[in-house]
């Protein structure tokens, strides 16, 4: 073991009480796919029926929600803030920043319709890393309470706004730093979480300061234990999201001057009317064919491009979580050619890409700036050079090197073996006629040997065609129809799909063992102890001597990490390097023989 990786080893055994979270619920394995991988390999359907059960948690805790009539209080909180001239501030990290920018370009889309730039700027999101983060996690913010103080701050809080600070397991830094930030400024301040309050006020000294703090108002939504373990970007940030998307709706909808107190029901009542289609026969047969089309693209070394308008940033966030949550290669700058190919990618029908991430967003990117001095306030000395370093490389002007536009499409040519998937809903036909943005590109998949995929999620029970574009796989989702302005239903039935599809493929792929996520990427200190506890669970090491391992591995992979070049998964890495007794090299070429 070399003296740098002892030291880090060292330096984070120091400060593990704070990040060993493996007493909370949303670490723990669930019962209902604790044989998942097996089931899943066996028979695709019969895997995505398991991970659409676990979804049912959601749907309880949801209808559980409901019936406290607490989404009346918090909207009509909302509503006297706008109408003060307050504003709305969604704060999140990962998969629930992903979910804060996902809410700020809904509310912004609909008042954009509505030709009211008033309303549609009272909303901000705030994620750990900007909005570079959206696209690429971004290390070392998250688990700083300072740096969710500082670009809360920066947007000017103020008493009379309101901030939703989001976190999936309550302890995150950032988050709850943004929390601490709205209570400075006065504002009405919401702490949304999904753990058992006396789980984390034992175990986790920031999540008790808030949680015992009278000023914050606190929304528990603790649903179970993820379908994979840890993976709190599938139940966690779900019910969070039909939350969320409930009580804006009540908010638009009031602003209309149009009833708002009867949306939780109706909300409630087409949600458990989606989530049993998407358990029916037909549904899971052809989600299956759309997995299998995926996995086979990815065992064969292919590519695969996902097209998307409307659900753009929804596509983006499932597509983007596959990295860390995964290992596979993360996006790729058009013009990197060093790192490694990314699995999946996605394009929007905007011919430019500057174009293309204000539709996705509703506004311009919003990245992470600060000076030396700046910075030099948030962080040590020692940490000082590198949070600069990655300051510079989140810029507006980095974000920008991800072509998402038909800009980034000679980058990405199909060939044989590759695919092409649009995800649309059946309001967005045009796409799919003849000449259309997506009948264009799945067309021209289809020539180049390459295979074509739609999934669309319809209301009226038709799917769109793409005409002339050749053997096509097919999935239609169907979404129950309301008059819900926001179309919130849909948003969180999309997700489940992306979910699971991207779950249910990776599982196939072999990177889920049982129901763990064994490929883990440990980005962040709350990662760096899943990891070390995986270790120690798969090879029985104490969690001191399964971290120095871990740490001996990272310093092996880490400089393919940080160029985005393909590496192997550093808990498997330790795994074999322990059963076998062997090298990192040695274990290496196992894992690749296997």
């Amino acid at each position: 073991m070399s003296a740098y990786s002892k030291k880090r080893s060292d330096e984070f055994l120091k400060v593990a009480g704070q990040y060993k979270l493996g007493a909370l619920v949303t670490e723990s394995t669930h019962p209902v796919t604790a044989n998942l991988s097996d089931a899943a390999r066996q028979d695709t359907a019969a895997g995505l029926k398991l991970l659409f059960d676990v979804d049912g948690d959601v749907i309880r805790k949801f209808h559980e929600f409901v019936e406290t009539s607490q989404m009346e209080k918090i909207a009509d909180a909302i509503l006297d803030a706008i109408r003060q001239g307050g504003r709305i501030f969604f704060t999140g990290c990962g998969a629930t920043g992903r979910l804060s920018i996902l809410l700020d370009s809904v509310w912004r889309d609909f008042w954009q319709q509505q030709g009211n730039p008033d309303l549609e700027d009272r909303t901000f999101s705030v994620m750990s890393g900007g909005d570079f983060a959206l696209i690429k996690s971004v290390e070392g913010f998250e688990d700083f309470a300072a740096f969710g103080k500082k670009q809360v701050n920066d947007l000017g809080v103020s008493r009379r706004d309101v901030v939703f600070a989001i976190t999936e397991g309550g302890e995150t830094s950032f988050v709850i730093g943004t929390a601490w930030a709205g209570v400075e400024a006065g504002a009405k301040v919401y702490f949304i979480y999904n753990n058992p309050d006396e789980l984390l006020c034992e175990h986790v000294e920031r999540s008790r300061e808030v949680i015992q703090n009278s000023r914050i108002e606190k929304i528990n939504l603790t649903t179970g234990p993820m379908a994979i373990a840890g993976s709190t970007r599938m139940q966690a940030t779900t019910i969070q999201l039909c939350v969320m998307l409930t009580i804006l709706e009540m908010v638009v909808r009031k602003l209309m001057g149009r009833e708002g107190d009867v949306v939780p029901q109706e909300f409630l009542k087409a949600l458990k009317e989606a989530h049993a289609g998407l358990k029916s026969a037909k549904t899971l047969a052809q989600l299956a064919k759309i997995v299998e089309l995926e996995e086979a693209v990815y065992r064969r070394g292919g590519r695969n491009n996902y097209f998307a308008s409307r659900f753009g940033i929804d596509v983006l966030t499932d597509t983007t979580e596959r990295s860390p949550t995964f290992c596979t290669p993360p996006f790729r700058k058009f013009d990197d050619t060093a790192a490694a190919e990314s699995w999946a990618f996605l394009f929007l029908p905007e011919n430019k890409t500057p174009e293309a991430w204000r539709h996705i967003l509703k506004r311009s990117p919003r990245c992470l700036e600060g000076t030396e001095n700046e910075i030099r306030q948030l962080v040590t000395e020692e940490n000082l050079p590198r949070t600069v370093e990655t300051l510079r490389k989140i810029s507006r002007e980095e974000l920008m090197r991800f072509r998402i536009g038909l800009d980034g499409l000679p980058g990405r040519a199909m060939k044989d073996g590759d695919c092409a998937v649009a995800v649309l809903s059946d309001a967005e036909e045009i796409l799919l006629s003849r000449n259309g943005a997506f009948w264009i590109q799945l067309h021209a998949a289809r020539e180049k040997g390459a295979n074509a995929a739609v999934i669309c999620f319809c209301h009226h029970g038709r799917q769109p065609l793409a005409a002339d574009a050749g053997e096509i796989v097919r999935a239609t989702v169907s979404v129950p129809p309301t008059d819900l302005l926001l179309d919130g239903v849909t948003r969180v039935v999309v997700k489940l799909v992306m979910n699971s599809i991207s779950t249910c493929t990776m599982v196939r792929l072999g990177r889920v063992m049982g129901n763990m996520m064994v490929y883990v990427v440990p980005s962040n200190l709350k990662l760096i102890d899943r990891a070390t506890r995986y270790i120690g669970y798969l090879t029985g090491l104490p969690y001191e001597r399964a971290n120095e391992l871990l740490f001996e591995v990272i310093e092996y992979v880490e400089p393919r990490m940080k160029s985005d070049r393909a590496y192997p998964p550093v808990v498997g890495m330790a795994v074999v390097r322990t059963r076998e007794n062997c090298t990192n090299e040695t274990a290496e070429t196992f894992l690749q023989s296997h």
